[in-house]
């Protein structure tokens, strides 16, 4: 039988995943996204023949969810603060719900290039911000899975960005009780996705993955998460490298199945 292509298997991945997060009770909404990643990781491994570590050692570490083993901190200070626990997510097409609340989103935005910088090397004049492709740091330096209390060089994240990542990122001027009910939504979605504040783009919050751009003015609580959560579902693992590139993915849980408890 033919393999799969790419394109299939990526649709295959996002249904998958809008498919369980549909079935999502109350009772499993921690990590509403990270157990559809399943679905994607070994989706993946069928087309680059990589091994996936479902459970065990390498794994993230501390309530800030860092994977050591898929890159650098580059000495950003983690952040271990107890998020809110989010509502249950209501609006799952993408475009509807960035409209919902009231942010722009880009898709297909123009690839700016994947050249390796060596440390100390001038960062790119990026088109987009927050930045969504480009020249970017060489491997070990791009910045690890986690959730930082310091903002991370897009020289830095950019490569994250390359191999699959998604990026929650925020203003610092957004209140704390805001600041904390993103950081509840990220530990449900924490499997390869980074959060950090920007001090310097024009948004209040945005979501990133290569090549597209999810950007808010204002936070709008819960339409806001749901935008958030749609642009994950749709555009984790949408990029040109391998996902599993700098390891394997820690995952924790696995999607709803129908019968499962409420």
């Amino acid at each position: 039988m033919a393999k799969p292509n790419r394109k299939e298997e990526k649709e295959r991945l996002r249904q998958a995943r809008l498919d369980a997060e549909k079935r999502a009770s109350s009772g499993q909404r921690r990590k509403l996204l990270v157990g559809y990643v399943i679905a994607g990781v070994l989706a993946l491994a069928v087309i680059v023949g990589i091994v996936v570590a479902v459970a065990g050692g390498g794994g993230a570490e501390g309530e800030a969810h860092i994977l050591a083993v898929s890159g650098d901190t580059n000495d950003l200070k983690p952040d271990e603060r107890d998020g809110t626990a989010p509502p249950e997510q209501q609006e799952f097409d993408l475009a509807t719900a960035a409209k919902a609340a009231n942010c722009t989103l880009r898709e297909d935005l123009p690839d700016e290039g994947n050249t390796h910088l060596e440390e100390g090397d001038s960062p790119p004049d990026y088109k987009t911000n927050p930045p969504t492709s480009g020249n970017h740091i060489t491997p070990p330096l791009q910045q690890a899975d986690g959730a930082y209390l310091d903002p991370a060089e897009p020289i830095n994240y950019v490569h994250s960005m390359e191999h699959g990542r998604i990026l929650l990122q925020y203003s610092p001027d957004l209140p704390e009780a805001d600041q904390l009910e993103l950081r509840g939504l990220y530990d449900d979605m924490f499997s390869g996705a980074l959060m950090f504040p920007n001090p310097d783009m024009p948004f209040d919050v945005a979501m990133t993955s290569w090549q597209n751009l999810l950007g808010c003015d204002t936070y709008e609580g819960a339409a806001t998460l749901d935008a958030i959560r749609s642009f994950g579902i749709e555009k984790f693992g949408d990029s040109p490298e391998d996902v599993n590139a700098f390891g394997p993915l820690e995952i924790e849980t696995t999607p709803a199945t129908p019968g499962e408890g409420d």
